[in-house]
């Protein structure tokens, strides 16, 4: 078992994304320290002094200041100033991977590039562009482009 688990954990792909999971986390966080404290609090004020973190009904008719009161009191809440944070922590973190994947396939193309062939004229099987002699049937083709025939 231990010989399975030291193969799995040497494949690149296993290291990979062990990689992307430590880095995803951090990056999370990283999101929802900029979504909390950069972009909600001026987006509370203008909107008048709203703390997005606060705003929330509680289903049992009493009225709490804050959702910290609320849940100290046990009273079931729906927070959906928590679902505004990480709605828009979700939205941010969807659009740096689409940049991120943007980037990347535009460096390194997802699939490869086909290569140019053409038909033989004689067998109909496909070749290489720059064939000059057929390998399926022989035929051979540097005679037929000189004398004009299509290939």
């Amino acid at each position: 078992m231990f010989k399975d688990f030291k193969a799995f954990i040497s494949k690149g792909n296993a290291l990979g994304m062990a990689i992307g999971i430590v880095i995803g986390a951090a990056f999370t966080s990283i999101v929802n320290s900029l979504v909390n404290d950069i972009i909600m609090p001026p987006l509370g004020l203008l909107i008048g002094n709203v703390d997005f973190k606060n705003l929330f009904i509680s289903l049992n008719g009493t009225h709490y200041d804050t959702l910290k009161a609320a849940q100290a009191a046990g009273a079931p809440t729906i927070n959906y100033g928590l679902f505004i944070n990480n709605v828009i922590s979700f939205l941010i973190v969807a659009f740096s991977v689409f940049l991120i994947i943007k980037v990347v396939t535009k460096y390194i193309p997802l699939e490869p590039k086909k290569p140019a062939t053409k038909e033989c004229p004689y067998c109909l099987s496909s070749i290489p562009e720059k064939a000059s002699k057929c390998p399926q049937c022989t035929s051979d083709l540097a005679q037929d482009e000189e004398a004009g025939l299509s290939v």
